[in-house]
């Protein structure tokens, strides 16, 4: 079927936007031509991807939306996550992030008619972290017209995608079949966890004139849905937030005296990993997606065809996040900060004029394997507890965040043109800005020390929630009570974040006919873009000061009142889907309400100005420049590509450095005129950068480290190679190589981030910060498949695949560059060591299966495929983010009455992080534990398995009712550190269930 010559397809395909990627990808329709398809839905929208992916030069992946209804999709993440080779990062039950072939997706490159979209993120985490990657929640599915997974790059591809690229085309007007036509469809969804129902729409309209030279599409959605995660974790305050070694050494209460009975002797216990804590938390948010598309389109003639497409949409995501947590680490070291220091000066646990260290009672211990295949002993259940009589002391945190004006929007604009100058010789031009931003306008919270006697655990599976009781705490709700135990409020903050991701670009594309023996078109293009990254963070000051102090014998003593009005318990059910049972889930919170109304009454206006947090600001400008030249083949079976793209970027950076010397410049009061540092001119004298400002006080001109801006300016020059080969085995069986060279660019945060932290000790001075002189990222890669189209809406494909990546980062390293700073210790100028990222090899070797098929004539069929992705990285750490493997069975119904999809997704473990880990982070550290060094232990995800299903029936020809639902078996995800007996995080957000009414017309 959809027979074609191979230049036919080659050229349509491969050279107007299908398979090749030009600047005007979007008129798909007329890029792949084929037979008539009668059937609708399903079956349709399979078969004209089959047709594509049959025809194209390259090894691509298809989804074509002929009837997205059909599928249990709610955005465009979700939708490409059922193709081979594809894995998604998600977050409450919701698909966002995508990566290719075993890789992070910020090695992914998303594009939409051609160009690349900027998108925002809508968690304040991943709004501060300066990741390349796309946040496809803002795009519901229903914008799609089709989607391309290119897995072999061309020279006219974008560059920047160094795993793959994908071109997401939107509708055009003048390709639908009527003049007037639209769908309606508006419905409702329902979250079974946190028990909430928000209204679903969306409409499309659809005109064009008689002549069929003008059309016009204009779509609008609102889509509100509630979400809620139950989770417990080891998350702790202080030292050991996570996992840890017990060092009897520091660790005094741990005595061959106090083990007695057990079998164990203090020594036993020494470098055996136990938990920091064991905490619970509960997170509620709200997904509100409101925007539109409208997209025109006019082609007078055969020769000129223009299309102007504006996209806007904005998701309000306001999120508010509880947290219980214990301090093991902490209580077994004998310190009492209030926020789990354990440094010399933070204060010691005491009792009776006495200090005291909490003891290890009933200890089970058992051995694990780690990744890296060392053995290491695991404290799996125990008593943490303090010597019977002693008074409570600090054993745990509570605190409560929400996170107030919290949204993320993505535009774009893109002009498409296209014009056929002669019969020979087309000229193509492509224009387009994007804008996205990700906004907390307020992230503001309280936290509260806890006091009891102890904590007891135990942990279970890697799939069931540990059990926790804490001794002698008093019930969970703020406040002290008589004997001492209880709440205290010790910590309050409230700061803001937006992050602003903009792109201009421009290109133009020529393609020439030649048609002689071999090369039949030559294809040449011009491409432009200036990006902007801009990240900014600020902070209100508070009225006075949260006072936590301790008496001469190490009492803790509150000055500031402890709030004990407007709190709320967790949720009855809280955990219920988390399995376990004897833990304490309780917990406390207050209502957002009165959360906000206690922030502000204890915050102050001063001025913008001043709530300015330089140190963390991210100001970037990047310019992409490149040209290319393809040659376009064809002999008899053979056809392909041949090509070289060149690439320029120029990268330009102001990075927030601190002054050596504090006492060097003064800062301005807030609403005073800047004032003038003669030693540093640009120095940033107005921002507080978080500095006291209390009531009642004389400004404290010399307070805090203030900033300048340090220029970068890099340049970076790189060769595309690239070349694509098809073999018609038979008519229905196609061999395909391709080889190219790719490159990816590394995330802002490693190029442009500020400088923080410094600290020197006995080995030197150092301080956290970027490095400017990291080069992108390249690839040499191979790719082979073979393909049969065997029947109607049938597929075999195998591919195997290998590439060579250079430039892969290095986090937490300490280079060869140095700054003067100050040591926080004796106020001396000295020089520091830089802690940044440094730069290395990896490889990733992969094979793909896919298979579809139709049972026979019934109406039922399925599709099905599966990956593996074996990564290598030369430190021999885990790629973050890579699975090994993914999967994915469909199974399908249609017939003229009523269609239906069940679909499993799922993916293996993987390196759990965000998509732009900080460069300094230790994650690709070393750690010592019984004298072996290895490398520090990831958070992995664990392997997970997800099922969604989609049923609709045709009320009429033109009314139809769907149903949806996600996460049907209702998941839990678990993390882990060095193995499985490590539990790090166990988490569930429940069902999804959608019901819509659709009208065609």
């Amino acid at each position: 079927m959809f027979k074609q010559k191979p230049l036919a397809a080659a050229v349509s395909t491969a050279l107007l936007g299908l398979a090749a990627l030009p600047a005007l990808a979007q008129d798909s329709e007329a890029q792949a031509p084929m037979q008539t398809v009668e059937v609708t839905g399903i079956r349709a929208s399979m078969a004209k991807s089959l047709a594509v992916k049959k025809n194209a030069t390259g090894n691509v992946e298809v989804i074509t939306a002929e009837d997205v209804g059909k599928m249990p999709d709610r955005n465009l993440a979700d939708s490409l996550q059922r193709l081979a080779g594809v894995a998604v990062r998600t977050d409450y039950d919701e698909a966002e992030k995508v990566s290719m072939r075993g890789t992070n997706p910020d090695m992914s490159l998303i594009l939409f008619n051609g160009h690349t979209v900027s998108g925002g993120d809508w968690y304040v985490g991943d709004q501060g972290s300066s990741s390349r990657s796309t946040s496809l929640s803002l795009m519901p599915s229903s914008v799609l017209n089709q989607a391309l997974v290119y897995k072999t790059s061309y020279a006219n591809i974008v560059d920047g995608g160094l795993a793959g690229t994908i071109n997401v085309t939107t509708r055009k007007p003048l390709a639908q079949k009527e003049r007037l036509s639209g769908v309606a469809s508006i419905g409702a969804s329902y979250a079974q966890l946190p028990d909430k129902t928000a209204p679903d729409a969306d409409v499309s309209v659809n005109w064009k004139n008689e002549a069929n030279t003008f059309g016009i599409i204009a779509q609008g959605f609102a889509q509100k849905r509630y979400v809620r995660r139950d989770s417990v974790s080891r998350f702790a305050y202080g030292t050991s937030s996570g996992w840890g070694e017990i060092n009897t050494a520091t660790m005094l209460g741990i005595t061959d005296a106090s083990l007695a009975g057990t079998g164990y002797t203090a020594a036993d216990l020494n470098g055996v990993r136990l938990p920091g804590s064991m905490s619970s938390e509960f997170v509620e948010s709200v997904r509100d997606r409101k925007g539109g598309m409208l997209s025109m389109q006019f082609k007078p003639n055969a020769d000129l065809d223009v299309t102007l497409t504006g996209f806007h949409s904005q998701m309000n995501a306001n999120n508010n996040g509880r947290l219980t947590s214990g301090a093991i680490y902490s209580m077994l070291m004998g310190k009492g900060e209030a926020l789990g220091g354990t440094t010399g000066t933070s204060p010691n646990t005491s009792s009776n004029g006495q200090r005291v260290y909490a003891q290890i009672r009933n200890p089970v211990i058992t051995t694990e394997r780690t990744l890296y295949g060392h053995e290491l002993k695991v404290l799996k259940s125990a008593d943490i507890v303090f010597p019977d009589g002693t008074t409570p002391q600090y054993v745990g945190n509570s605190e409560g965040f929400y996170r107030d004006g919290a949204k993320a929007t993505s535009s774009f604009i893109d002009l498409d043109a296209k014009y056929r100058v002669t019969p020979d010789l087309t000229v193509k031009g492509l224009f387009a800005t994007t804008r996205g931003v990700g906004q907390t306008e307020l992230d503001q919270g309280t936290t509260f020390a806890r006091y009891g006697t102890g904590v007891s655990y135990a942990l279970r599976g890697l799939h069931e929630a540990p059990y926790v009781q804490y001794q002698g705490a008093g019930s969970n709700q703020p406040g002290i009570n008589p004997d001492g135990s209880g709440y205290m409020i010790v910590g309050r903050t409230a700061s803001g974040v937006k992050t602003t991701d903009k792109e201009s670009s421009g290109q133009v594309d020529a393609e020439y006919k030649l048609n002689n023996a071999w090369v039949q078109s030559l294809e040449m293009g011009l491409r432009h873009a200036d990006h902007k990254r801009d990240s900014r963070r600020w902070g209100p000051a508070f009225r006075t000061p949260l006072t936590v102090t301790y008496d001469a014998t190490g009492k803790i003593i509150q000055s500031t009142v402890t709030p004990t009005e407007g709190w709320q318990p967790y949720p009855g059910n809280f955990g219920s889907g988390l399995g376990g049972s004897g833990w304490d889930n309780t917990g406390f919170t207050y209502s957002p309400e009165a959360l906000k109304a206690y922030i502000a009454a204890n915050t102050k206006e001063t001025s913008e100005a001043f709530e300015r947090r330089v140190s963390t600001e991210i100001d970037m400008r990047e310019r992409q420049s490149s040209a290319y030249l393809m040659a376009n083949l064809e002999n008899g079976p053979w056809s392909g590509n041949v090509g070289l793209r060149y690439v320029r970027t120029v990268v330009d950076a102001q990075i927030a450095t601190p002054i050596p010397n504090p006492r060097t410049c003064l800062r301005s009061a807030p609403g005073q005129a800047p004032t003038v540092c003669a030693a540093y001119p640009g120095a940033i004298t107005d921002a507080g950068d978080a500095v006291a400002f209390y009531d009642g006080t004389t400004f404290n001109q010399l307070s805090g480290t203030m900033y300048y801006k340090t220029p970068t300016h890099k340049v970076f020059k790189n060769f595309l190679p690239s070349l694509n080969l098809r073999y018609e085995i038979t008519p229905d069986m196609i061999a395909r190589f391709g080889a190219s060279r790719t490159i990816g660019r590394q995330n802002y945060n490693v190029l442009g981030s500020g400088f923080g932290t410094p600290g020197c000790d006995v080995n030197g001075c150092r301080v956290t910060g970027p490095n400017p002189d990291l080069h992108p990222l390249t690839s040499d890669n191979v790719d082979i498949s073979w393909s049969w189209f065997f029947a109607r809406r049938s597929n075999v494909t195998a591919s195997v695949f290998h590439s060579k990546i250079d430039g892969y980062v290095k986090t937490g390293t300490v280079g060869t560059s140095t700054i003067e700073l100050t040591d926080p210790r004796d106020q001396v100028v000295k020089t520091f060591f830089i802690n940044t990222s440094s730069q290395q090899g990896a490889k990733i070797t992969g094979i793909e299966l896919a298979y579809e098929q139709p049972f026979g004539s019934s109406p039922f069929g399925f599709t099905s495929n599966v990956s593996r992705a074996k990564t290598k990285v030369d430190d021999g750490r885990p790629m973050v983010g890579a699975s090994e493997w993914a999967g994915n069975l469909g199974l399908y119904f249609e017939n003229d009455k009523a269609s239906a999809r069940l679909v499993a997704n799922y993916r293996g473990e993987y390196v759990n992080s965000t998509t732009a880990p900080s460069p300094t982070a230790n994650s690709q550290g070393n750690s010592v534990i019984n004298g072996i060094v290895m490398p520090t232990a990831p958070t992995m995800a664990a392997p997970v398995t997800t099922l969604a299903l989609n049923a609709s029936y045709n009320l009429t020809q033109q009314l139809s009712l769907s149903f949806s639902a996600t996460n049907l078996t209702n998941v839990k995800r678990a993390y882990y550190r060095y193995s499985e007996e490590e539990q790090q995080k166990l988490d569930v957000s429940g069902r999804q269930f959608y019901l819509n009414l659709r009208y065609k017309f």
